[in-house]
C-alpha cells in the first residue's frame, strides 16, 4: 500500500515516538543519581551530553540522511537501542562514565540520526502542507514524553531502574525496526546530485540563517531550562506545603499534560504557518505567548493557588510553545534556502540545539543547585531570552530566499 500515513507519517511517530523519550529525563533522574551515588548536577551532564551529540550527529550526517533513509532509520535505531541497553547496564555498574558514554554519546547520535531522518520525507509526502507534515514527524517527540513517562515511573517501581532501560530497549527495537521497514520517499522523487559541493561556510555566512539558528537556541534554552526542571518544581512546590499539594501520580499526571501540550504544539504551531504569508511570524506569537506566561509565573504571588495554576498553565503553554519551534523550523528553512540540500540544513541549524543542551538545563541547575536560588529565578531569567528571541525574529530574519547548495 503506498501511501503517505503508511509510508511517512507512521514510520515518523514510531521513530520520534521512540527516540523522544530523552524529553523524560526529568522522570528518572533523581532516581539515577541516587542509585549511583552521584550529585543530580553530575547526572544532568548525561542529558546535556544527549543533546550535544544530537545536534553534533544531525550536522555531520545529514548528508547520509539525503541518500538513504532506510539506512539511516535503520544506523538510528542501532545506536539509540544500544544506548539504552548500555545506560542500563551502567546504572546497574553504579559507573557515571558509563551513563556519559551510553545515554549521552551512543543514544544521542541515534537521536540526531533518527529526528533528520523522517523530516524531509514528509515534506515530500505532504508538499501543499509541509508544516503539517513536519508537525506529524516530530509530535512523536512530545507523544513520547505522554505515553512513556508512567510506564517508566511504574516500571522503576515495580521492576527497578537499571531492568526499565534494557526493557524499554527492547520494545523501541520494536517500534523502530517497523519503521524502517515502512518508510520509503514517494515513487516519483529522485534524489539529484548537488550541482556544486555543498557550501556550509555560505550558510553560516547568510543573515537569515544566523537570525533563525539563534532564535532556535534561545527558544530550546529557555524551553529546556523549564522542561528539566518541572517535576522538581512541582515537588518543591508541594513541600513548601502550599495551599495545593501534589501526589506523585498527579505529577505524574501533569507531566504527561504537559507533553500532550508539547505535541499538540508541535503540529498545531507547524499547521498553522502553512496559513501564513511568512512562516517567522509564527515564530513571534511562540515568543511572545511564552514571554507573557513567564513573566506572569515570575509577578504571581507565592506560595498561593493562584501561583500554583500560573505554574502549570505556564508548564503547558512553555511545552508547546518549544514543540512549536521544532515542528516549524524545516519548512521555515525550506522557504528560505529551498528543498534540495534541506536535511543538511536542518541538520547544521540543529546545531543550535546541541548547544542549547549544554546551557538549557545547566542554567536552571547552576541557578538552583549552584547558586542556592529559587526557581523563580528562573522564569525571570527565561523572560530575557524570551524577549531577545522575539527582537531577533521580528528584526533579523527577513522575508527573502537564497538557495544554497
Amino acid at each position: 500500500m503506498e501511501n503517505k500515513w503508511l509510508r511517512a507519517a507512521l514510520p515518523a511517530l514510531l521513530i520520534h515516538g521512540s527516540i523522544g523519550t530523552v524529553y523524560a529525563w526529568s522522570v528518572f533522574k533523581q532516581a539515577v543519581a541516587d542509585q549511583i551515588g552521584a550529585s543530580v548536577p553530575e547526572v544532568e551532564w548525561a542529558f546535556s551530553i544527549a543533546i550535544l551529540f544530537l545536534g553534533l550527529s544531525a550536522a555531520a550526517l545529514g548528508h547520509f540522511v539525503e541518500r538513504n533513509i532506510k539506512k539511516s532509520a535503520l544506523l538510528s535505531t542501532a545506536f539509540f537501542v544500544i544506548g539504552m541497553i548500555g545506560t542500563g547496564i551502567s546504572i546497574q555498574q553504579k559507573s557515571l562514565i558509563g551513563i556519559y558514554i551510553f545515554y549521552g554519546v551512543v543514544m544521542g547520535i541515534g537521536l540526531g540520526i533518527g529526528y533528520l531522518t523522517p523530516v524531509k520525507n514528509l515534506m515530500l509526502w505532504f508538499s501543499d502542507n509541509k508544516g503539517l507534515g513536519t508537525g506529524l514527524a516530530v509530535a512523536g517527540f512530545g507523544l513520547a514524553k505522554m505515553v512513556f513517562s508512567p510506564i517508566m515511573m511504574a516500571l522503576q517501581t515495580h521492576v527497578g531502574l537499571w531492568q526499565m532501560f534494557v526493557i524499554l530497549a527492547g520494545v523501541f527495537a520494536v517500534m523502530m525496526l517497523t519503521a524502517v521497514a515502512l518508510i520509503r520517499k514517494p515513487l516519483e522523487w529522485h534524489e539529484q546530485p548537488l550541482v556544486h559541493r555543498f557550501n556550509p561556510m555560505a550558510l553560516v555566512k547568510n543573515t537569515n540563517f544566523i537570525g533563525i539558528w539563534l532564535m532556535f537556541y534561545l527558544n530550546i534554552t529557555a524551553g529546556l531550562a523549564i522542561i528539566s526542571q518541572e517535576k522538581d518544581i512541582l515537588t518543591g512546590l508541594t513541600q513548601t506545603g502550599g495551599t495545593m499539594a501534589f501526589s506523585v501520580t498527579a505529577i505524574a499526571t501533569i507531566m504527561s499534560i504537559d507533553a500532550f501540550f508539547n505535541a499538540a504544539g508541535r503540529i498545531g504551531f507547524a499547521t498553522f504557518s502553512d496559513r501564513l504569508k511568512d512562516r517567522n511570524t509564527v515564530y513571534q506569537l511562540i515568543f511572545l505567548m511564552s514571554l507573557i506566561m513567564v513573566l506572569l509565573t515570575y509577578f504571581a504571588p507565592q506560595t498561593s493557588t493562584v501561583e500554583i495554576i500560573v505554574i502549570v498553565t505556564t508548564f503547558f503553554l512553555i511545552n508547546a510553545g518549544y514543540g512549536g519551534g521544532f515542528s516549524a523550523l524545516p519548512p521555515l528553512l525550506a522557504d528560505r534556502f529551498g528543498m534540495k540540500a534541506i536535511s543538511k540544513i536542518h541538520g547544521m541549524t540543529l546545531t543550535a540545539w546541541a548547544a542549547a543542551g549544554l546551557s538549557g538545563n545547566q542554567l536552571a541547575s547552576f541557578i538552583v543547585h549552584g547558586l542556592g536560588m529559587s526557581y523563580q529565578v528562573v522564569f525571570g531569567a527565561i523572560a530575557m531570552l524570551y524577549t531577545v528571541a522575539f527582537l531577533i525574529s521580528r528584526f533579523v530574519v527577513k522575508a527573502t530566499r537564497t538557495i544554497i547548495e
